[in-house]
């Protein structure tokens, strides 16, 4: 009984629309963190250069996302959730590069650039992600179809890039250059969830690695020097809200991975830019030069590129570029 129940979800969650459908949640979720952080950085007091109070204020973020996974994770699952021994050394490559490389990059570089460019510059991702599950690792083939999907979504992030007024601006090492450093962690770990994930519960390594890793981030920005003044229910809002959505949007990701492709689902993260310029305008008031026409045409091309990477190819023809 148990092992039909679990090809019914594993047939399910192969579905296109289903893909589509949660990805794109998750997606809106991550979206939602850019002008959240940058919200969270004022009603905490936390000055743009100040990275030990930004690696702390990430630390409590993802040692409670941890508890909050592990709790829901539970729960559906009617049993405490505990990793296996063969999955310890998952837990502890996910924590650095999942959560202590990724957001210690991620926080610092945000602090420094705007929350729509940042948005843009993390949906680099897609293309480490393509390129390790397919030229490092070698677990999928990669195509001529799928290589224009990526270029496609891509110009569609472009093209946001202009819409968002976001265009110049120069280059920073310590922001776009931590920004770009943060998607390539993420990719890493893209990969890493997809092969752990077939000896243990991604749940369980999504929650253990997110618990693991912000307490190294608390720890280190407390030795740092940081701290966390001026509460306010207002700051411990966002702090519970980021925590909230990380918990989330990691979780249905990881149990995506888990049942597909690495391209098919990372071929999302495109739209994590959207979301992230649309909430960054609405929220942080930053501007939004261009068109509905342009924006539009953003959306039509992110999507296109999605179209071509999950496109299967007829009568098994691969074309390898």
């Amino acid at each position: 009984m148990a092992a039909l129940a679990q090809q019914q979800i594993s047939k399910t969650l192969k579905k296109p629309w289903v893909v589509c459908l949660l990805a794109t949640l998750s997606c809106a979720l991550w979206g939602s963190a850019f002008p959240v952080i940058k919200i969270g950085y004022k009603l905490w007091n936390i000055d743009s250069g100040d990275s030990a109070s930004q690696i702390l204020f990430a630390g409590v973020r993802f040692i409670l996302a941890g508890v909050l996974t592990v709790v829901f994770g539970s729960i559906i699952s009617k049993k405490l959730l505990v990793p296996k021994k063969d999955g310890v050394k998952g837990i502890l490559l996910l924590a650095l590069f999942q959560t202590v490389l990724q957001y210690l990059f991620f926080y610092m570089g945000l602090a420094r650039t705007s929350g729509a460019k940042a948005s843009i510059l993390d949906s680099v991702s897609v293309f480490f992600s393509v390129l390790i599950a397919t030229l490092v690792l070698k677990n999928e083939k990669l195509t001529a179809i799928k290589t224009a999907g990526c270029v496609i979504g891509f110009v569609g992030v472009v093209l946001v890039n202009f819409t968002s007024g976001t265009a110049g601006g120069g280059f920073s090492f310590f922001g776009e250059g931590f920004i770009i450093l943060s998607a390539l962690s993420y990719a890493v770990s893209s990969v890493l969830i997809k092969h752990f994930s077939k000896f243990e519960n991604p749940v369980t390594l999504s929650g253990y690695q997110f618990f693991l890793g912000g307490i190294v981030m608390l720890v280190s920005g407390l030795l740092m020097g940081g701290s966390l003044s001026q509460a306010s229910l207002a700051g411990i809002a966002a702090i519970i809200y980021l925590a909230l959505l990380s918990a989330l949007a990691y979780t249905i990701w990881s149990v995506l991975l888990k049942y597909n492709d690495v391209s098919a689902v990372t071929v999302y993260s495109f739209m994590i830019p959207v979301f992230g310029c649309i909430l960054s305008a609405l929220l942080l008031r930053e501007s939004l030069k261009g068109s509905a026409i342009i924006m539009l045409s953003s959306l039509i091309l992110v999507s296109a590129g999605i179209y071509l990477v999950n496109k299967k190819p007829k009568n098994g023809e691969y074309y390898e570029s």
